[in-house]
């Protein structure tokens, strides 16, 4: 059985599958992707090797590779997200004109440098090179396009050394207690702010969890027995649909998540959406209310640092601290053990009223 698909470059894609085999090829014409399918599909018959067609109907350029990568996500059901089709159109913008045999070692670094120079940072660099790479590396497995990744490779290597690729700094900002009450006091005193910015501000400090999180979570998602929320399609680098995950309500971070959660329910009458505000919404407010008090480079982002900083400051472990974050790979919580000397004493105190009071319990049995 063949399929058809025209991509964005104008050529036409092909995909053959039968008796459990899968072969594809791109041309300029429909008809010749036609004849190439039914030629392919007699050769699967006799159990003889498919014949590719002429270079000279082969994709040419860079922006080619492009869409036949996106046409095969999209043919398995695995369309791309809106950061990296926005990563793809940029590619295209810059590179997608290349023809592939200029897309050398050479046409690489140019192309980084001049990234650089347009505002690129170090990080965005290294993704723009991840994707490039995918791309032809795809190409050439699932295609037999006759393309390498290796001018990839070394041209990163070259970008490394010049410092415009690498690992971006990781943010540190953490907000003061001070500036915190500020900025619930300011919002919760705004009579004009209809999203319930205090609450919100509140439970993501008290949760660990992102804006769209929050505003995503249903109150079917809520177990009101076991006090836990269930976060759907939690944010995963390996797995994006289906990462749900349950969080426990706790009050270890100086907000009680609970009873955060219990005052949102009067309001909602506990139907549809926790918080029925819009992310992106809830950002500019947080912005706004920063703006106003003069309050410098802070995020909303940051209140999930802050809030995996004071569990673990609370005292947890590493694994109990990824049960509420959701954190898959434990490194990635290392950051934020930046626990200041004298927490040290408190989290001593703590440990050793633990003990005695376990002892006196003891006792008492």
């Amino acid at each position: 059985m063949a399929t058809f698909t025209q991509l964005g470059s104008g050529n036409w894609r092909v995909q053959v599958r039968r008796k459990g085999l899968y072969v594809a090829n791109s041309f300029r014409r429909r008809h010749d992707a036609a004849e190439w399918a039914l030629e392919a599909e007699r050769s699967i018959d006799r159990g003889i090797p498919v014949k590719r067609h002429q270079s000279r109907d082969l994709p040419r350029s860079f922006r080619d590779l492009i869409d036949l990568h996106i046409a095969d996500l999209q043919e398995v059901g695995k369309p791309i997200r809106r950061s990296k089709s926005a990563v793809m159109d940029a590619l295209k913008h810059s590179l997608g004109q290349v023809q592939l045999r200029n897309l050398t070692r050479e046409r690489l670094i140019e192309f980084g440098k001049k990234r650089a120079k347009q505002g690129a940072g170090p990080t965005t660099l290294s993704i723009d090179f991840s994707f490039i790479r995918t791309i032809l590396t795809h190409a050439a497995a699932v295609h037999g396009i006759e393309v390498s990744a290796e001018n990839v490779r070394l041209a990163r290597v070259a970008l490394t050394r010049l410092g415009l690729i690498g690992k971006g700094s990781e943010r540190d900002r953490r907000p003061t207690q001070d500036e915190l009450d500020r900025i619930i006091e300011h919002v919760e005193s705004n009579s004009r702010q209809i999203i319930p910015m205090g609450r919100i501000i509140r439970f993501a400090v008290s949760t660990a969890m992102r804006q769209e999180e929050i505003c995503k979570i249903e109150w079917s998602d809520v177990d009101m027995k076991k006090r836990t929320v269930r976060v759907r399609d939690r944010k995963d680098p390996r797995r994006k649909d289906g990462n749900h995950q349950t969080v426990p309500l706790l009050n270890l971070t100086g907000y009680d998540a609970w009873e955060v959660l219990l005052e949102q329910r009067i309001v909602t009458r506990g139907k549809g959406r926790v918080f029925p505000h819009h992310g992106k919404s809830v950002g500019a407010a947080f912005r706004r209310a920063c703006q106003k008090l003069e309050v410098e480079d802070l995020h909303f982002h940051d209140l999930r640092h802050e809030a995996t900083s004071r569990l673990f400051e609370a005292g947890l472990s590493i694994e109990r601290v990824a049960l509420v974050t959701g954190h898959k790979d434990w490194r990635m919580l290392k950051r934020y053990t930046n626990l200041k000397p004298e927490d040290l004493h408190r989290l001593q105190k703590n440990r050793q009223r633990s003990l005695e009071e376990q002892i006196e319990a003891l006792i008492a049995l």
